[in-house]
């Protein structure tokens, strides 16, 4: 997979870069801030984009506005955002976009090594990859525990099956609380969405 890496921490930028190169991925681009990002997607999009939320020059939100800006001009490149807290509005804003190929992680995330690359892999394939620790913190207070559980599950991706095995419970009761997330949080089917990208979409009280 051909990555770009943005982050103006040198050390995890190029730690990052490391770790990708040492697992077969191309290295695109590193770079420290959201100006050299745009640059460096003009001459060579990559499949993914892995972006810091907050570069320079004021700290603030100009990389997840880097990343706004490259899922508007370049949508078939994925965006995988790192942060080191939950920010509301920005995981909002990146998981609005309707082709799928966005992710959320907490910095923390990246050092668990299997669990950033299975991010990446989603990302790159078009599908979403929220922290679960962004989901558990975004989560509604209508749903049962056993249901936040399930939709943090979804949006990892997983499918019913694989929640069920995760979770330990049947599939048939998996597909019962899945149902029953989608009823709660006014999630009807609709042609042309997916029922399970509106319901974290919900979440975070987006209303596409």
């Amino acid at each position: 997979m051909r990555v770009m890496v943005a982050d103006d921490s040198t050390l995890l930028r190029e730690g990052l870069a490391m770790l990708l190169a040492d697992e077969g991925h191309e290295v695109t681009a590193s770079v420290g801030d959201a100006e050299a990002l745009l640059t460096a997607m003009e001459q060579d999009p990559p499949q993914v984009a892995v972006v810091d939320v907050r570069m320079p020059p004021t700290h603030t939100d100009e990389g997840v506005r880097a990343a706004l800006k490259i899922r508007a001009r370049w949508p078939h490149t994925g965006v995988l955002v790192l942060s080191q807290y939950v920010e509301r509005r920005y995981a909002a804003e990146l998981l609005s976009s309707p082709e799928g190929g966005v992710g959320y992680l907490l910095k923390d995330r990246v050092a668990q090594v299997e669990e950033f690359l299975d991010a990446l892999e989603r990302v790159g394939s078009g599908r979403t990859a929220l922290d679960p620790e962004v989901v558990r913190r975004l989560l509604s207070e209508r749903l049962s525990p056993r249901e936040h559980e399930v939709v943090a599950a979804m949006a990892e991706g997983h499918t019913n099956a694989a929640i069920a095995g995760k979770l330990h419970l049947s599939l048939s009761t998996v597909e019962k609380y899945v149902n029953a997330v989608f009823t709660k949080l006014g999630v009807s089917a609709s042609a042309g969405y997916s029922r399970r990208v509106l319901a974290v979409l919900r979440y975070l009280d987006l209303r596409p």
